[in-house]
């Protein structure tokens, strides 16, 4: 990974997306989820039997989209979300064409496939029992407003047809939006 200040070239990245290839499944047709922190991304995706779905994260560290650092909560120390999210965004349309089922949270212009708004009783209660086991990094509750936020920003990709966004459904939203990551996976599946 580089360090957050080092200027970016486009490269080849045949070699990175060949080790993806090899330890996860390669669909006709790529698929990208957006949740944000803490929604069970991470959950889901350690848990598949077969590896369809990648770490968004993993994939643009790889990549080097994503610094090498918390550079979520670094402030002036770090790129601006824009830039880290727009990098993002070219890898996992690259990704996309390529085959590859990716979910994450960094997102700033491409149309997602499906997007993931958890209850947010249950959104905070995902984030304050990840605190308390293995915390992998992340929302915290300490940050509980930066979350809000990320969520509103996910909510206007859906573009809802209806005032209130808690009712959003995959029928009556631009983009399929979900509660829970399961259902944004199982419904895309249902789709390749």
């Amino acid at each position: 990974m580089l360090d957050p200040n080092t200027p970016v070239i486009f490269a080849d990245g045949t070699d990175v997306y060949k080790k993806f290839a090899e330890s996860h499944i390669v669909h006709e047709q790529g698929f990208f989820i957006l949740a944000p922190s803490g929604s069970g991304k991470t959950h889901y995706i350690n848990a598949q039997k077969e590896k369809h779905w990648i770490d968004g994260d993993e994939l643009w560290m790889a990549t080097n989209a994503h610094p090498n650092n918390a550079w979520w909560t670094a402030g002036d120390a770090a790129p601006s979300l824009r830039e880290v999210d727009l990098r993002s965004d070219v890898i996992t349309h690259q990704a996309k064409k390529l085959g590859f089922w990716v979910m994450g949270a960094s997102n700033l212009w491409l149309r997602p496939d499906a997007i993931v708004l958890p209850d947010w009783e249950q959104h905070k209660q995902y984030i304050a029992s990840r605190e308390q086991g293995n915390y992998d990094g992340g929302a915290t509750t300490g940050k509980l407003q930066q979350v809000i936020e990320h969520r509103e920003r996910i909510r206007q990709h859906a573009e809802a047809r209806v005032a209130d966004f808690r009712s959003l459904t995959p029928e009556n939203s631009i983009v399929p939006t979900f509660r829970s990551v399961a259902e944004a996976a199982e419904y895309l599946a249902s789709l390749a």
